[in-house]
């Protein structure tokens, strides 16, 4: 049997999964459900716990009754004995990060295994990273068998990922450092691997000869109600386009990998970063569209939204969408755009990467129009290639795009694990080809932050557009002064 890199370990390792910031919003909607799912799925060794840290002073008892209480629906639990035995798993210790009480650290180092792997998932806000990792080395759990899980965002800038890095970097070794995205967890983005690589058709037409441009959109109908105090200091680029989007366009844009190795596939990702042309100066109001929602059909807008802080003068620069025309400077993609488009407050959910080819040379046919190859990530994953075909029927040729459609619900009955399931196991089983290493963050973010000088230093605010529709015009002139337009999900 093949195992590649992208496959989990064959065997589930026994270890001990700390979790910082475990019971808070993170750990019960995505870590636990994940972990249990993978526990009914039997890619939990027998021996592995999950050991919660907070601040909560909660017994083993306590915190058990809160996943009950909250997690049981999410699952759902059709197997009582199944959901008791996953409950067993859970411990809970009371920390005091940065403190003077070392009590729950003392605690920790007694209740670890010494003959078992240590995962320290990390559940908690950037700025814990580092002092976590200085915490966890004080109180002596730091062994050769032990990894760190960091969520994004990594920083909010270069010089803030650097600082992070620096600091976790020096309680951890770079292989022992695992920072989770959890869009490389979807079967979508991993066939997306396998499509390329595994055939042979696609290889030879995968460059500028053939491909006119590349989309890749991530597009929300929710807003920010509750959670404007973050977005704030985040906005669009910095929440999805540093990581979800650029991850989704490295493993697009890379080239085949010289092994079936776990770093071989990192390192072709990062030379994709290095190769994007720098958008700086003037060029970023005309490569770049920034927008920001408006009150629209019943909809609050960004600065109306309830359960939010008061907006501030900073509130009215926050960008919720934004729109990227990006160039890759190699032999494989020189000339061809890849549009970046995320947004909130809009009319359709859905994250898709669609490759438009070029027309055929000289066509005999009229009406004809290109192939497209769309890979859909949410909220159904699937892949479609569109190609031209002749409506039945006598009299002219008339020809319809029509699609070839691969959806992994019905080609593949049983249930697709969630991306978090995917990259739990990896973490477990050490391996770390769906995760980032250090020169892939810096290079993202070495990208982003000339676009976020200029927006910061530019008198105008972002485009408004009404919740509810496609996002500012700006985004559609973006592609309109090439001719080109966004693909749109059919009705």
């Amino acid at each position: 049997m093949f195992v590649s890199p992208l496959s989990p370990s064959p065997a589930a390792h026994t270890a001990d999964l700390v979790v910082f910031g475990g019971t808070g919003d993170l750990s019960m909607r995505k870590l636990l459900p994940a972990l249990y799912h993978s526990d009914r799925d039997g890619r939990l060794s027998p021996e592995t716990r999950v050991i919660a840290l907070s601040r909560g002073g909660l017994t083993d008892a306590d915190f058990r009754g809160k996943v009950d209480a909250q997690v049981r629906d999410q699952v759902p639990v059709d197997d009582h004995a199944m959901w008791q035995r996953f409950l067993g798993r859970l411990h809970h210790l009371t920390v005091d990060v940065g403190g003077q009480d070392r009590t729950g650290w003392d605690a920790l180092r007694a209740t670890l295994a010494e003959d078992r792997d240590r995962v320290f998932y990390l559940a908690s806000p950037p700025r814990t990273f580092g002092p976590f990792c200085r915490e966890v080395d004080r109180a002596g759990l730091v062994t050769p068998r032990s990894r760190v899980v960091l969520e994004k965002p990594l920083g909010h800038d270069l010089p803030s990922a650097q600082r992070i890095n620096d600091e976790v970097g020096a309680i951890f070794d770079e292989h022992q450092i695992f920072r989770i995205d959890h869009y490389l967890g979807k079967e979508t983005v991993q066939n997306l691997l396998v499509l390329r690589f595994a055939n042979a058709f696609l290889e030879p037409i995968w460059n500028s000869l053939w491909i006119d441009h590349v989309q890749i959109t991530a597009a929300e109908t929710v807003g920010t109600p509750g959670r404007r105090g973050y977005y704030d200091h985040a906005g669009a680029l910095r929440d999805m386009v540093q990581n979800h989007l650029l991850q989704l366009l490295t493993l697009t844009a890379m080239e085949p990998p010289a092994r079936n190795d776990r770093e071989a596939i990192r390192d072709e990702k990062v030379k994709v970063l290095q190769a994007l042309r720098p958008i700086t100066g003037g060029e970023v109001g005309r490569f770049t569209v920034r927008g920001q929602y408006t009150a629209a059909d019943g909809m609050a807008g960004y600065l109306e939204e309830p359960g939010s802080t008061p907006p501030t003068e900073s509130s009215e620069r926050v960008e919720t969408f934004t729109a990227i025309r990006a160039e890759i400077r190699n032999w494989r993609w020189a000339g061809v755009p890849f549009y970046l488009r995320t947004g909130k407050r809009l009319p359709n959910r859905r994250s898709e990467i669609v490759v438009q080819f070029k027309d055929v040379p000289h066509s005999i046919f009229p009406g004809g129009s290109p192939n497209r190859l769309v890979l859909r990530l949410q909220p159904e994953e699937g892949i479609e290639l569109h190609i031209m075909a002749k409506e039945p029927g006598a009299g002219e040729v008339s020809l319809k795009p029509v699609p070839l459609s691969l959806n992994f619900g019905e080609t593949f009955p049983a249930r697709v694990p969630e991306a978090y399931e995917r990259l739990l196991s990896d973490v477990l089983a050490g391996n770390p080809t769906l995760f980032m290493r250090r020169d892939e963050v810096e290079a993202a973010w070495r990208w982003i932050d000339p676009i976020l000088d200029a927006w910061r230093s530019s008198p105008e605010l972002p485009e408004p557009y009404p919740a509810g529709t496609t996002g500012p015009a700006g985004a559609h002139e973006l592609l309109g002064r090439s001719g080109r337009a966004w693909h749109e999900e059919e009705a």
